[in-house]
């Protein structure tokens, strides 16, 4: 019975690894990780890149603090704390200076004008034609005529904005880009 009441308080709460360490690769593999993500973006679903970055992250050092891969839980508290703070500082930068704004959040890529796709900017995303079509009928859209601008915004969802009624279509002779 006293194996199972039996708390060794020194190494729950006391690291085995300088907390300075921790924070350091915290900082690090969350920075390297983003900057990745930022470079190969990719659709997300709702989930900003950093936020899903920062459930992965969390989610990671927190099992090993829980599954004592730290020694301790002040290790795992300290490792979560330290993505959470990279996380909100950079939100902050982004909302207080536009060019990290801008630094840190893709700028919406073109991928259908007056009703042409972008076919260079679909490839450099690896979506096919299908993978558009799909998404555009999702948005209510039958066919890519009836679009006059669809952007990739940086959160990986579509914004279509659809012609009016008065806009003259394409001409039938125009190639697709």
């Amino acid at each position: 019975m006293d194996a199972i009441t039996a708390i060794d308080w020194h190494r729950l709460l006391v690291p085995t690894v300088g907390l300075l360490e921790l924070v350091l690769r915290g900082s690090v593999m969350y920075l390297f990780v983003f900057g990745a993500m930022r470079i190969f973006r990719r659709e997300a679903g709702a989930l900003s890149t950093a936020d899903l970055l920062v459930v992965v992250l969390v989610a990671d050092a927190g099992q090993n603090a829980m599954a004592s891969e730290y020694h301790s839980v002040t290790e795992g508290l300290v490792l979560v704390s330290t993505i959470f703070a990279w996380n909100y500082g950079l939100d902050w930068l982004g909302y207080r200076f536009p060019a990290m704004h801008r630094l840190l959040n893709p700028a919406p890529l073109l991928l259908v004008e007056d009703g042409r796709i972008h076919r260079r900017n679909l490839r450099a995303e690896l979506l096919t034609t299908a993978d558009l079509a799909e998404h555009l009928r999702e948005q209510g859209v039958e066919s890519v005529a009836d679009v006059s601008r669809c952007y990739l915004e940086s959160d990986g969802h579509l914004s279509v904005i659809k012609r009016s009624e008065g806009e003259v279509q394409p001409e039938k002779g125009n190639k697709p880009r």
